[in-house]
């Protein structure tokens, strides 16, 4: 049974310039299933905001053959060693909505066992490129929703230029989610998720697109100063 990953480094302004060209992660990496790098973005911000692109903070989401795949790795590779200095998330596939070619996603969606326990949700898509302006018009209002959200102990979005867009967020509660997919969410504007998928259903946005969600299975290392994101998690440190 395959793992996924989803990594959180600080790197410097070249370093984040050149993953945008060439994934620091080479495909024969030993126990890789796929990856994908992106830099992050603040949630909301305007476009032409000098916050909206972030180059010095990336985002890695992996698929791996087993976890020492993903031990390996951070302890040996070189680019494994700067992603083991941030923060890191091991996940246990659950359900798929849409479609993404290059990971190798179960075909059978796993029924959470505790609807109350913690739930991480990921969606990646690579966008049509005239469809990017609707894109951001009908999103940012999603983000701004997302971000605000009391039912997410962290929430991003990032981006691989010129067209690949994802969003990761850590849910306190499968119902948390849930209540926020559907507009029941007791916030202001409460419906903007739904709102937006209306939109997409009626002219998709994308070429691809697909919406992960995951059972936590371990968390290491620190974010922006905080650590421990996932709710009643016992933490398995892994050095």
């Amino acid at each position: 049974m395959s793992v996924f990953s989803y990594h959180l480094a600080d790197v410097t302004f070249l370093s984040g310039m050149k993953g945008i060209c060439l994934n620091p992660i080479p495909k024969y990496t030993k126990g890789l299933i796929h990856s994908e790098y992106t830099t992050l973005m603040t949630l909301g911000a305007a476009l032409v905001s000098p916050s909206r692109f972030l180059l010095g903070q990336i985002a890695v989401f992996a698929q791996w053959e087993d976890e020492k795949a993903i031990d390996d790795f951070l302890a040996e590779d070189s680019f494994g060693r700067i992603l083991n200095e941030g923060w890191h998330i091991r996940l246990d596939f659950l359900r798929q909505w849409g479609n993404y070619s290059e990971f190798e996603i179960p075909e059978k969606n796993v029924a959470i066992e505790n609807r109350n326990s913690a739930v991480v949700a990921i969606t990646i898509a690579k966008m049509r490129p005239f469809e990017i302006p609707r894109f951001i018009r009908w999103g940012r209002p999603v983000e701004k929703l997302v971000r605000d959200h009391p039912g997410t102990t962290l929430s991003l979005a990032s981006i691989r230029f010129p067209n690949v867009v994802s969003t990761f967020s850590i849910w306190e509660t499968e119902e948390e989610m849930l209540s926020m997919v559907h507009g029941h969410s007791h916030v202001p504007k409460p419906e903007r998720h739904s709102v937006a998928m209306k939109e997409r259903a009626r002219k998709d946005f994308h070429f691809e697109f697909t919406t992960l969600r995951f059972k936590p299975l371990s968390e290491s290392g620190e974010w922006q100063g905080q650590r421990n994101f996932i709710p009643n998690l016992n933490i398995q440190q892994h050095q």
